[in-house]
């Protein structure tokens, strides 16, 4: 008895395996639907990420992918997946920090060193503190996504080697205060500005720099009005992939495991293509005339730290967490 019972179990789990292998299209509809909104463009390195996690899943999933906000606006990712309007995002960790102020922390310059920095603080206790807290407002992390190391562009020639080098430059940064602290702390005179009105702002002289990753200089063509672009990669960019924390929940262990392992996979090839774009277009600045070149990061480090544990930004920031991000980035 114990035999044929284990023979009939094993031909339906073969039966079932054989179906979703052999015809998943004809399934598709009756698979569990997941829609992902992100504001990437479609030929954007992360949008093939996107793409090969939705088919590593097919036979499981129908995960629907939405790029260049095509579902739902910029900045609204978060609050469409706690209202259960969304059941995947990739979420900016300003929009976390606006709910919870305690992920503010990895908003900050020069708490990120680089890509290895960062995906060690998420392998790490304090990414599982960070990740707990947003499971409290119902998002479950399932990666970060790096796309970038924001770098300072500058019109002027004299070399910058540490934060009091930039004082007295003007320093495009975006709109809102914490943006506009970050350009204080590593030592420019920041001033806000629209996106599309920096290159024609560089061209006349009315700012004196802008900061960006490198990808964004070379889509901007920022590279024709400036004269150097100084690598203090003082801001590590990454958004956040999640799914709702129900949705997650509801899920099998086998489905999460799945889901989890494409994500990995897939946004581990995205961040290695990211930093092989980065290296090429040092190449291409310098072929363009530019000046490429690393300041002293530990001076600005220094500086910028200095900078938010005097203000008011790091009064919601989890007591020790600094200090444990710090030493995270001193054993690599």
């Amino acid at each position: 008895m114990k035999n044929m019972t284990r023979r009939a179990t094993l031909a339906a789990a073969f039966a079932t395996t054989t179906m979703l292998t052999v015809v998943p299209a004809a399934l598709a509809q009756d698979l569990p639907v997941l829609r992902l909104s992100s504001v990437v463009s479609e030929n954007d390195i992360r949008a093939e990420a996107f793409a090969e996690i939705s088919e590593a899943v097919s036979e499981v999933f129908d995960l629907q992918v939405y790029n260049a906000s095509t579902l739902v606006p910029q900045g609204s990712e978060l609050t469409a997946i706690q209202r259960g309007n969304l059941e995947m995002g990739l979420v900016a960790p300003q929009a976390l920090a606006n709910q919870v102020p305690e992920w503010s922390i990895l908003t900050a310059a020069y708490v990120l060193q680089d890509v290895d920095h960062l995906e060690k603080v998420f392998d790490s206790e304090v990414g599982d503190q960070l990740n707990a807290i947003a499971e409290g407002i119902g998002l479950h992390v399932l990666a970060p996504v790096y796309f970038g190391s924001r770098q300072v562009n500058l019109r002027g020639d004299e070399e910058v080697m540490t934060p009091e080098d930039l004082d007295g430059i003007t320093l495009r940064m975006p709109g809102g205060d914490a943006w506009q602290f970050l350009g204080e702390a590593i030592g420019a005179n920041p001033t806000p500005l629209a996106y599309g009105e920096v290159y024609t702002a560089l061209q006349t002289g009315a700012i004196d720099g802008q900061d960006n990753p490198l990808p964004n200089d070379y889509n901007m063509k920022f590279y024709e009005v400036t004269k150097q672009i100084v690598l203090t990669s003082h801001l590590v960019g990454f958004d956040v992939l999640s799914i709702g924390s129900k949705v997650w929940n509801d899920m099998t262990p086998e489905q999460q495991e799945l889901l989890q392992t494409a994500v990995d996979e897939a946004i581990a090839k995205s961040t290695a293509r990211h930093q092989e774009r980065e290296a090429e277009l040092v190449s291409f600045f310098e072929g363009e005339g530019l000046k490429v070149y690393e300041p002293d990061r530990d001076a600005f480090r220094k500086f910028a730290q200095a900078k938010y544990l005097e203000s008011e930004f790091a009064g919601s920031w989890p007591e020790g967490m600094l200090e444990a991000i710090n030493a995270l980035g001193a054993s690599q």
